[in-house]
């Protein structure tokens, strides 16, 4: 299976490439495809599997397709709770 398979949008297709992303992990192609219906997703998967690709990827096409609504001059795009500060670091890394 490919990032393309998956429908992910032209755009984010080439910032993984760019990334040398080349093929989904298992957990990233069981969660985006749910992910990018907007429904709620759970999964475990070892330490560096992509887990936080697999909900960083839909979570950037979602907000790409839907627009962001500006309240009070500031942009609402998303909120990830963490509980740790060196995975807050790392799951903005992912996002960048």
């Amino acid at each position: 299976m490919t990032f393309k398979e998956l429908n992910i949008a032209e755009p984010i297709l080439q910032a993984l490439k760019e990334k040398k992303y080349e093929n989904p992990t298992p957990i990233q192609e069981k969660a985006i495809p749910v992910a990018l219906k907007n429904r709620d997703t759970i999964g475990i998967a070892q330490t560096g599997t992509g887990k936080t690709a697999a909900f960083a990827i839909p979570v950037i096409q979602l907000i790409r397709q839907l627009g962001v609504r500006k309240e009070r001059g500031r942009e609402i795009k998303t909120l990830i709770l963490t509980p740790t500060r060196e995975l807050a670091i790392q799951i903005d890394e992912c996002f960048s």
